[in-house]
C-alpha cells in the first residue's frame, strides 16, 4: 500500500509573500480611489482593518481546518484571499473578484497544482454563500465559519463600541451596543456546522455576555438584562 502524497504544499516563504501581496493590493485599492476608498469614513473599511480581519480569519480557519480534517493549505490560502477585493469591488461581487485575483496570483507565482488553485478559488468565490454550510466542501465551510467568528466576541464588541462615536452616542448606550453583538453573534452562530467552530463561538459569546454583566455592575442606571447565549 503506497503512501499518500498530498498535491499541494505552501511554504512559509510563499505564504509570507502572499500576505504582503494581499496587503499591498488592499492599500492600492484605497489609494486609487478618488474619494479615499469605499466607505473610508469608517476606519474599519481601511486597508489596515481589512488586512487585520483577513489575518484573523486565516488564524481561525486554519485552527478549524486542522481540527476538522480539512486541507489546511487550501483553507488558509483561501482565507488569505477571501476579502482581497473588498475595498475595490461592489459587495455583491467581491467574492468573485477575489477569486479572480487569487487565480491570477497563484497561476503566476510558484508552481501550484491546477487542482489546488481550483479549490482555493472555489472557496474564495463561495465564501459569501448564505445557504446550508454542509452543502459546501469542508475547506469552504471552514473559511465561512472563520469569517463568521471574527465578528463574534471581543473584536465584534470593540467595533460596535467604536461605532458609538460615529453615532454620537454616550457610554450609557454601551450595554445596548453589546446586546447587538450578542444577538448578531447568536444569529451567526446558528449557521455553524463544525464542532471546532461551535466551541469557539460558544466561548466567545460567553465572554461578551460577561462583559455585558461587567458593565451592569459598574455603570449606574445601566439597563439590566438576562441574555441567554445558548445556540
Amino acid at each position: 500500500m503506497g503512501v499518500e502524497i498530498k498535491e499541494s504544499r505552501v511554504t512559509d516563504q510563499e505564504f509570507e509573500a502572499m500576505k504582503e501581496f494581499v496587503y499591498d493590493y488592499l492599500l492600492a485599492s484605497v489609494e486609487n480611489e478618488d474619494e479615499g476608498g469605499r466607505m473610508r469614513w469608517y476606519p474599519w473599511h481601511s486597508a489596515e482593518y481589512r488586512h487585520n480581519h483577513i489575518l484573523n480569519v486565516v488564524e481561525l480557519a486554519t485552527k478549524i481546518a486542522r481540527r476538522e480534517g480539512a486541507d489546511v493549505d487550501v483553507t488558509r490560502v483561501a482565507a488569505l484571499f477571501h476579502d482581497i477585493a473588498k475595498l475595490d469591488a461592489d459587495q455583491d461581487v467581491h467574492a468573485e473578484e477575489g477569486a479572480r485575483v487569487a487565480r491570477t496570483y497563484l497561476e503566476s507565482q510558484g508552481e501550484f497544482p491546477a487542482s489546488f488553485i481550483d479549490q482555493v478559488c472555489r472557496a474564495v468565490e463561495d465564501h459569501s454563500y448564505q445557504g446550508d454550510l454542509s452543502d459546501l466542501p469542508l475547506e469552504t465551510q471552514c473559511l465561512i465559519e472563520a469569517d463568521i467568528l471574527d465578528k463574534v466576541g471581543a473584536n465584534g464588541t470593540a467595533l460596535m463600541l467604536l461605532r458609538m462615536g460615529y453615532e454620537a452616542r454616550t457610554h450609557m448606550d454601551s450595554a445596548e451596543m453589546v446586546d447587538r453583538v450578542l444577538e448578531r453573534g447568536k444569529d451567526a452562530a446558528k449557521r455553524i456546522e463544525s464542532d471546532a467552530a461551535e466551541s469557539i463561538a460558544h466561548q466567545r459569546l460567553k465572554r461578551v455576555k460577561w462583559f455585558r454583566e461587567w458593565l451592569e455592575e459598574e455603570v449606574s442606571e445601566m439597563e439590566h438584562d438576562d441574555l441567554d447565549v445558548e445556540f
